[in-house]
């Protein structure tokens, strides 16, 4: 038997979990019409066939109509979701591992526009700053009510064979109640006695374990310290903790630190990259020592080390690693089979939950197929017939192409113009806030060296070069170039740098710097860091109607923390229509959508961010000698069969471009045309 402590089993009640790693309640947004259905099931399965001794399913399952989810939640409140739990725990109990769901009433954290159209309620009068709802003050018979419902969810859950329930009592409903920040209240459950705020929550325990008797095991979700002047204290929150063991009723604790009411409170709750890792593990550790209750925690503990110090230090029972499991669902069988080294790291990018906002469903920044279990393969299968694969380019595209098809068994040749392997990841993570980025490229280098990839670097690739090799599959991934051609102008423009340029370090920032953004991504923001650093003066502008789009709430938190400081000026709805050299001074000409107003500022330097022009002339030269003259058959690529398209009889070998040689996207995007066109080649 193993000695590492993180496979030791916990007991849990009557529930035995079979080591101490979990991940915690966290919605991907993958239901379907309110309901686990197949594409839930397989995503929680995969984790649980690797290893994971308990997943907790569904953060914020809604109890009640009022509280409609602001993405695609499970609705706890239907009675037809009982068999789809079923199904979902069944899936999950086939390989080994307990299966929890969290339930819980958002209160003020939704909004009215949602769902069935109710008002918002709460025991505040004032709205979240997040979801901007004026919320409704709860009333005597909303109360009855809404502990109702909970008791229904809870029972339907019981119904459906879960091992148990966790109900979420920070920044929703229950917390609302227990914060004297959110409590606007008289009388029994009101602002004036910890008991009274703690009495709606108590109450909603009382209820459930009426209703599923005292086997069941259920526990809570909850912040003990709200890290805001006014709110509850880390002495308030060991108070609590203590009253919620001393009430009999509580199976378990699994703590949190902080709000979440803000992008940036939530970001301190749920630290992103550059940020420290496990910033509340010793205070979940105080928890558990004053109660003597089961202890669960998560807050960025991303990594196998910080996991297994969380045990052998006794801070906590059992370890979140959610987001570890997003990027690798098979950290256990890893762990277990000695092949720490193989895990796919987590890089804190947190595109898994800005994704949930911007596209409405969780993904993982460099593993495509999180989320996609029922379509895209973690583990990648041996090719039937081996096959030489050139690839050119070893951004996070060519180098997801490289080691799915030396996965596959395939001989790998790889070209690089540059010394080092990365692209566009190598140039992010010149930040040091961004450097965990690198991560992505250094763990597909790994795996190609480990499967005998050969790397040609300083290698411009002439198709001379490529066909020499006598490849059956060619892919172009060279990525793209910065584009400084304005619309409005049609051309280059002579008198700007690119965002690129100030990141690299190759064009030093001047005084006075407008930086013009009509991508609305990463770099524009990441230019302004360092030009604000350097001492220079900076405007970001923008045609859009919000700075930044494509840069979600979480990601957005450490630039503005970053850029605010400095005075950066950020100017929406304007439009750069031609820059023009007037002696050491650039006329920068303005327009805006909206109207023909016009105007002019004199600045010393112009960045533009428009995004990237393909890198595809090595494409258009291979393309003739391809057996396919380049083309996907896009309904295979979607079903997941081979591409077998042949255009050209004398064609020697397929020819496919992949990510930024295409068109500007994003790294997922690159990653996911690797993998999902590699997979059956």
């Amino acid at each position: 038997m193993s000695t590492d402590q993180l496979l030791q089993p916990f007991q849990l009640k009557h529930l035995t979990l079979r080591n101490r790693i979990m991940t915690t309640s966290h919605e991907p947004a993958y239901p379907q019409d309110g309901m686990p259905k197949e594409r839930y099931a397989a995503y929680h399965a995969e984790r649980a066939k690797a290893g994971v001794a308990l997943t907790m399913t569904a953060g914020s399952a809604a109890v009640s109509r009022d509280s409609p989810p602001v993405f695609n939640n499970i609705l706890a409140y239907k009675d037809e979701v009982v068999p789809w739990i079923q199904n979902l725990t069944d899936a999950v109990h086939e390989h080994g591992a307990a299966v929890m769901i969290q339930l819980t009433h958002l209160g003020r954290r939704t909004n009215w526009n949602k769902g069935d159209w109710l008002p918002s309620l709460s025991s505040s009068k004032h709205r979240e700053p997040a979801h901007h709802a004026f919320p409704k003050l709860i009333e005597d018979w909303d109360i009855d009510r809404i502990i109702s419902d909970f008791a229904d969810a809870a029972q339907r859950m019981q119904a459906g064979g879960m091992d148990g329930i966790e109900l979420q009592v920070y920044g929703h409903l229950l917390d609302q109640f227990w914060s004297p920040l959110t409590n606007d209240l008289v009388g029994p459950y009101g602002a004036d006695t910890l008991e009274n705020r703690m009495r709606f929550p108590l109450d909603v325990v009382e209820a459930i374990r009426k209703r599923v008797g005292s086997d069941f095991i259920v526990g809570l979700r909850y912040t003990a310290d709200e890290a805001q002047k006014g709110g509850i204290t880390p002495q308030d929150g060991l108070e609590i903790s203590k009253r919620l063991a001393a009430t009999g009723q509580i199976d378990f604790l699994n703590v949190i630190k902080g709000r979440i009411h803000t992008d940036p409170a939530m970001t301190d709750m749920i630290p992103v990259q550059g940020m420290v890792s496990a910033p509340h593990l010793d205070f979940a550790g105080e928890v558990r020592k004053a109660t003597g209750l089961p202890t669960f925690h998560a807050a960025r503990i991303p990594d196998v080390a910080t996991a297994r110090h969380a045990v052998q230090a006794g801070l906590l029972d059992m370890v979140g690693m959610t987001r570890a499991h997003m990027a690798d669902p098979h950290i256990v069988r890893k762990i277990i089979e000695g092949r720490e080294d193989d895990i796919r790291p987590c890089v804190g990018a947190t595109y898994c939950l800005d994704r949930i906002y911007q596209g409405g469903e969780a993904l993982c920044i460099h593993n495509a197929a999180t989320g996609r279990e029922l379509t895209m393969p973690h583990d990648i299968p041996k090719a039937q017939t081996p096959k030489k694969v050139v690839v050119i380019g070893t951004g996070p595209a060519g180098l997801e192409a490289a080691r799915v098809a030396a996965q596959r068994g395939h001989t790998v040749t790889v070209f690089e113009a540059a010394a080092q392997p990365g692209g566009q990841i190598r140039l992010t993570s010149q930040s040091p806030r961004r450097r965990e980025m690198m991560g992505i490229i250094d763990w597909r280098m790994a795996q190609c060296a480990a499967r005998d990839v050969t790397f040609h670097f300083n290698t411009w690739a002439e198709a001379d070069d490529v066909t020499a090799l006598s490849p059956d599959v060619v892919i172009v991934a060279t990525g793209g170039v910065p584009n400084l051609e304005l619309f409005e102008q049609g051309h280059d423009q002579p008198n700007v740098v690119s965002a690129w340029d100030i990141i690299s370090g190759d064009v030093k920032p001047a005084g006075n710097i407008l930086i013009y953004d009509e991508s609305g991504d990463h770099p524009a923001l990441q230019a302004a860091e360092v030009a604000g650093n350097a001492g220079a003066s900076v405007e970001i502008m923008t045609p859009d109607r919000t700075f930044s789009p494509d840069v979600m709430a979480m990601n957005l938190v450490p630039y503005m923390r970053s850029l605010q400081d400095k005075d950066v000026t950020f100017t929406v709805t304007r439009r750069l229509m031609d820059v023009i050299r007037t002696g050491n001074k650039l006329t920068a000409r303005i327009g805006t959508d909206y109207s023909n107003h016009i105007y002019e500022i004199d600045v010393d330097q112009v960045v533009v961010n428009y995004g990237t022009l393909p890198l595809d002339d090595l494409y258009f030269d291979l393309k003739p000698s391809s057996s396919n003259l380049g083309e996907v058959d896009y309904d295979a690529l979607i079903s997941g069969t081979p591409q077998t398209i042949k255009r050209n009889n004398t064609g020697a070998f397929q020819l496919f471009r992949i990510g930024d040689a295409v068109s500007a996207r994003n790294t997922h995007a690159a990653i996911y045309d690797a993998l999902r066109l590699v997979k059956d080649i």
